[in-house]
């Protein structure tokens, strides 16, 4: 934490104060550590940037959160030095060698330019300010942006209590408890730190004493090495690495000791039931899922053996959340009933849209707030997602959930990734298309997907157009970007896409 404590002594000579936001711009690195806790120290907000963002992009997301200092990795600096306006503050880190590995990046690009202010000079200058008790940074976290601009969801830095309460959250959902870090935890942080899930998972890792491995990119053989080499406890993973993991030679998949691992917790897109079960039986009852958003924090955990009980849930609430299933009234609905899922998790920090309170207003049910989702819950309280309510398509009066459809479309044979959303319907008003990423070799067709849906599900439901395509947009999360999908097909119509 020295390192953490020059540098809130360099944020604040340049003139953060409490309240302002720090912008990184920033792959997998420590970095991000050492920012996030200087500003937390500052009573300023840490703001972690998606680095894949465009000029234009990253110019919406550092105007809209105000941020005064950009810190960032030098081979990422030319969308930064489009996108800041002047006064901005730009503090560059040297790309570390491992991270140019995983990227490709060429010795030159990954130095400081000259005349640039550089991170490490920088610190090493300062002498660290006092540190305040350590507790989980306040933050501005934006969402992925799959239905438009990303959204920045604000956190006030918490109270003790705010703070014991989302601690008590990760110790929990991220499988922290005494009987599992007895021996001690390791882990590594596979998915990329601008997101919320990955951010929390570090944070409270490194609170918990845990010795962080960071992962520079996702590998699905590294993965396994790494496990074996450092002796891996604990790992959060997104359903998309499950599936390049299982794709892996059988050869490859058997000869790694994955023996260590004592607890895996994955998140943040649906899982179909096929990879599920497969990694179940891989890496055995380890695989835990959750519910879980930025906004609310983890408010749903299911265990292998919660899983194969109620194949196909996301969970039962934890302590202290409350997760509800209400119709268009706000009523709610009896168990088995699809509607409107609506949560919180009781006693952390409140949360706005940054610059938006009136669309945290919009969200507001009660004292709970909804997510978009569309699911149901069971008689023993297992939550079931059907869909998210902008993805479902209405054709002929009918509502047609995706997910359900992508889940069956990953059991064809030699479908690799697919997305499914409505299009323009003259007669139906939309009707159901699918776009399908073939496995490598693959010649599967549009007939072979017909022929396997028909009879698994009702004709209605079964694409009326499928075509082919070599890859899919897909955020590193795991979402795939179905606005950028279907924004061709509603141009110049009235409909929100």
């Amino acid at each position: 934490m020295d390192r953490a404590a020059k540098a809130a002594a360099v944020l604040a000579g340049f003139g953060i104060r409490a309240g302002d936001t720090v912008a990184m711009f920033l792959r997998n690195d420590f970095a991000m550590f050492e920012v996030s806790f200087a500003a937390k120290w500052l009573g300023a907000f840490p703001v972690a940037m998606n680095w894949h963002y465009t000029a234009s992009e990253a110019r919406f997301l550092l105007e809209d959160s105000g941020a005064k200092v950009v810190v960032v990795h030098a081979d990422l600096l030319e969308p930064i030095l489009a996108a800041a306006t002047p006064g901005t503050t730009l503090l560059v880190v040297t790309t570390p060698v491992e991270i140019r590995a995983a990227y490709d990046v060429s010795l030159e690009r990954s130095l400081v330019p000259a005349g640039m202010l550089d991170w490490d000079v920088c610190l090493e200058s300062k002498t660290p300010v006092p540190a305040s008790p350590i507790g989980f940074p306040g933050t501005v976290i934006y969402t992925s942006g799959t239905t438009g601009h990303a959204k920045g969801v604000r956190r006030a830095p918490p109270t003790p209590e705010q703070a014991q309460r989302w601690m008590e959250m990760g110790k929990v959902g991220f499988g922290l408890t005494p009987d599992l870090i007895a021996d001690g935890i390791v882990t590594l942080i596979t998915g990329p730190m601008y997101h919320s899930a990955p951010n929390t998972y570090a944070f409270v890792s490194i609170q918990m004493g845990a010795k962080v491995i960071l992962m520079p990119r996702f590998d699905a053989q590294s993965l396994l090495e790494l496990i074996e080499h450092h002796r891996v406890t604990h790992l959060h993973m997104v359903p998309v690495m499950f599936n390049r993991l299982l794709k892996l030679p059988a050869a490859t998949r058997s000869k790694h000791d994955l023996s260590s691992l004592k607890f895996v917790i994955h998140g943040a897109a649906p899982c179909p039931s096929t990879v599920k079960r497969q990694m179940i039986e891989w890496w055995g009852p380890v695989i835990n899922e959750y519910y879980a958003s930025t906004e609310t924090g983890l408010v749903a955990l299911c265990s292998s053996a919660d899983w194969l009980a109620h194949p196909g849930t996301v969970g039962r609430a934890i302590p202290h959340a409350n997760i509800r299933v209400v119709d268009e009234n706000g009523r709610d609905v009896p168990a088995g009933t699809v509607g409107e899922v609506i949560c919180a998790l009781e006693g952390i920090a409140d949360f706005t849209y940054h610059g938006d309170d009136a669309k945290r207003h919009r969200i507001r049910r009660d004292d709970l707030v909804t997510l978009g989702d569309v699911g149901y819950l069971d008689c023993d309280g297992f939550l079931y997602l059907c869909d998210r309510a902008n993805d479902m398509i209405i054709s002929g009066g009918v509502n047609i959930y995706p997910a359900e459809i992508e889940a069956l479309l990953a059991q064809v044979p030699g479908v690799a990734d697919c997305a499914v959303f409505g299009i323009p319907d003259e007669e139906f008003g939309e009707s159901v298309y699918a776009t399908i990423e073939r496995q490598p070799g693959s010649a599967v067709t549009a007939a072979d997907v017909r022929a396997f849906l028909s009879g698994r599900i009702a004709s209605f439901k079964i694409p009326k157009r499928i075509e082919f395509g070599s890859s899919l947009p897909r955020e590193d999360s795991g979402k795939i970007f179905k606005r950028k999908l279907r924004e061709p097909f509603w141009q110049g119509l009235a409909r929100r896409i």
